[in-house]
C-alpha cells in the first residue's frame, strides 16, 4: 500500500511539475505580422519586458498595426515601423511607457526594440528591428545619454522578409530620410500564441 501511495505521489509530482514547466515555458506571446513582403514572427519578452510587450500586444489588439508601413529602413542598422499610414500621416498614439531598456535584453540582430525621441520615457507605438548586433543601443545607465532602447521581443520566423526589406531602394519623403520608395506595408498584425 505504501509502495503504491508513493508512486501515486511521485507521478502527480512529476505530472504537476511538467505542466508547470510547460505553463513557463510558453509565456512568451507570438505576433504575426503579415506584411506586403512577406510574413515576420515575433516572440515577445512578456516577463523580462512586460511594460514594452503589453503596450505592443494593446497596439496589435487595437489593429493599430494593420496598414502602417516600415518608414525608415538602413541597411546593416535596422528597420523602424509602426507609426505612419500609407499616406505618410503620423497615427495618434497611447500615453508613451516607461524605458524598460535596464532589463538585460541587448539589442542584438533579430531583436525588436522601442523607438523613441531624445526623451528616454517617450516611446508609444514604433519599433525597430535590429539588422546587426547595435550594442551602442544598449542600456549602459540611467541617464539621458545611457538608457539606450528597450528590447522587448525578437524574430522567430521570417527574418529573411526582414532582409528583404533592406534590399528595398529607399529616398526622402515628407522631410524623413531613409523611406522606402515602395511602400513596405503591414497589412495585419495579429496575437498568434
Amino acid at each position: 500500500m505504501r509502495k503504491a501511495l508513493f508512486l501515486l505521489t511521485l507521478f502527480l509530482f512529476t505530472t504537476l511539475s511538467f505542466a508547470t514547466e510547460k505553463n513557463m515555458s510558453n509565456t512568451h506571446t507570438k505576433v504575426k505580422l503579415t506584411t506586403s513582403l512577406g510574413i515576420i514572427t515575433i516572440q515577445l519578452e512578456d516577463e523580462k519586458a512586460p511594460v514594452s510587450s503589453a503596450n505592443f500586444l494593446e497596439y496589435v489588439k487595437q489593429g493599430f498595426y494593420n496598414g502602417t508601413i516600415f518608414h525608415r529602413i538602413i541597411p546593416g542598422f535596422m528597420a523602424q515601423g509602426g507609426g505612419f499610414d500609407q499616406s505618410f500621416a503620423q497615427k495618434t498614439t497611447n500615453a508613451p511607457i516607461k524605458n524598460e531598456a535596464d532589463n538585460g535584453l541587448k539589442n542584438k540582430r533579430g531583436t525588436l526594440a522601442m523607438a523613441r525621441t531624445s526623451d528616454p520615457n517617450s516611446a508609444t507605438a514604433q519599433f525597430f528591428i535590429n539588422y546587426k548586433d547595435n550594442g551602442f543601443l544598449d542600456y549602459t545607465s540611467a541617464t539621458a545619454s545611457g538608457w539606450g532602447y528597450a528590447v522587448f521581443g525578437e524574430v522567430v520566423e521570417g527574418m529573411d522578409v526582414a532582409d528583404s526589406m533592406a534590399k528595398q531602394a529607399t529616398g526622402n519623403r515628407n522631410g524623413h530620410q531613409d523611406v522606402p520608395k515602395t511602400d513596405i506595408v503591414i497589412e495585419k498584425a495579429e496575437i498568434v500564441q
